[in-house]
C-alpha cells in the first residue's frame, strides 16, 4: 500500500485515483473547484483545494503532499495556442511548476510522475521515439518541455515523464467535434491517440514496477490516416461524416511506444479505440 498524491483530479486524474484506491493505495486528490471536493470525498479520495498559480501556491499544498511517497502531476498548461514567449504571460505554466518545486523538496515525496504530451516533438515527418530530440511548435508544447526539464534536473526526487498522444475515452472523442466539418486539413496524417483506460494502465505499471527517471511516449500502436479513422468512427456513431481537403497531407508524424511495450511489458487495449 502506498500513499499517493494526485495534483489535478480531472478527466484523467479522478478515474486514476479511483483505480489506485481499488488497489488498496491511499490517495490524496486536488481540485481547484470547491464543488468537486464532495465528489472526491465520496469516491474515497482525501480531497484538497489546491490552486497552483504562476505567482503563488495554496497553503493547502503542504498537507496535500504530507506523508505521500509519490506525486502525480496532471495539470494542463491551458495556454492560448498563439501566445508567444514575448507576451506578459510568458512561461506561466513553467512558473507554476517552479513554485511547486520547493514544496516537493520539503515533503517526503521522492517519486514524481509528470503527465506531459507528445506535442513536445512538434510535427516533423518522422518516426518519433524517446530518443528523438523534442522540437515543440506550440506554446503549450514549449512550456511542457521546459517543465519536464525542471523536474528531471532536480536531484531531490526522481521524475518519470509520460508523454501522452491525443486523449480519447468513452465520453471524449475528437470525431464529435469533426463531424460535419468540411475542408479538414491533413487527411493522410497518421493519428497518434491513446485511450483513457491505457493512460491509467500505464501509470499503474510505472508505479507497480518502480520505473523512475524515465521518459515514455504513450500512444497506441496503430496509426491509420485521419481521413480513414475519423470517417470510420463517424459511421460507427451515426454522425455526419467529416470531409477532408483533397490536398496532400504534409504531416507524417508517427509516435512510437515500443519502450512502454518493452520496458513495462504493457499491452495496449486496442478494442476500446
Amino acid at each position: 500500500m502506498k500513499q499517493i498524491s494526485i495534483l489535478g483530479c480531472g478527466w484523467l486524474g479522478l478515474p486514476l485515483a479511483e483505480r489506485l484506491l481499488e488497489k488498496e493505495n491511499l490517495v490524496k486528490g486536488s481540485t481547484t473547484s470547491e464543488n468537486k471536493l464532495s465528489i472526491l470525498e465520496k469516491a474515497g479520495i482525501n480531497p484538497f483545494l489546491v490552486a497552483l498559480e504562476s505567482e503563488s501556491v495554496s497553503e493547502s499544498i503542504t498537507d496535500f503532499l504530507s506523508e505521500s511517497e509519490i506525486l502525480i502531476i496532471d495539470i494542463p498548461p491551458k495556454l492560448r495556442g498563439n501566445q508567444s514567449f514575448s507576451t506578459p504571460l510568458e512561461m506561466t505554466f513553467v512558473r507554476k511548476i517552479e513554485n511547486l518545486i520547493p514544496f516537493i523538496e520539503k515533503s517526503i515525496v521522492k517519486k514524481v510522475l509528470f503527465v506531459s504530451s507528445t506535442s513536445v516533438y512538434g510535427d516533423e515527418n518522422d518516426l518519433i521515439n524517446e530518443e528523438t530530440i523534442p522540437n515543440p511548435e506550440t506554446e503549450s508544447g514549449k512550456q511542457l518541455l521546459l517543465a519536464e526539464n525542471i523536474l528531471l534536473e532536480n536531484k531531490n526526487f526522481q521524475t518519470t515523464i509520460l508523454r501522452f498522444g491525443g486523449l480519447i475515452g468513452e465520453d471524449r472523442h475528437p470525431v464529435k467535434h469533426l463531424s460535419g466539418k468540411e475542408n479538414l486539413e491533413n487527411p493522410d496524417a497518421p493519428v497518434n491517440l491513446i485511450h483513457q483506460n491505457d493512460c491509467i494502465g500505464i501509470i499503474e505499471s510505472i508505479i507497480n514496477q518502480s520505473k523512475w527517471n524515465e521518459i515514455f511516449n504513450a500512444v497506441a500502436p496503430f496509426h491509420p490516416t485521419r481521413e480513414e479513422y475519423y470517417t470510420q468512427k463517424a459511421k460507427e456513431q451515426n454522425l455526419v461524416l467529416p470531409k477532408f481537403s483533397s490536398e496532400q497531407s504534409n504531416i507524417k508524424k508517427v509516435v512510437l511506444s515500443k519502450k512502454i511495450e518493452n520496458v513495462l511489458d504493457y499491452k495496449f487495449r486496442l478494442a476500446n479505440y
